[in-house]
């Protein structure tokens, strides 16, 4: 299970933008730990990263290092 900064480094962008494309539902978290984390499974993020930028194009630029 990825860290919302972990998944941040896959897609070039901050880790305030994987947050808020989980809290949009543009890419959720495949679970939330007891304490509140998000955690994402390599498998989507691999998904996601293979379908190209589509994550990155429904967000926008904003938040993209």
């Amino acid at each position: 299970m990825l860290t919302a900064e972990e998944v941040a480094v896959e897609f070039g962008v901050c880790a305030k933008t994987v947050t808020r494309w989980a809290k949009t539902g543009v890419f959720p978290a495949t679970i939330r730990t007891p304490g509140g984390h998000r955690r994402w499974s390599r498998d989507d993020v691999d998904a996601k990263l293979a379908a190209g930028s589509a994550v990155v194009e429904a967000e926008g630029t904003y938040g993209r290092r």
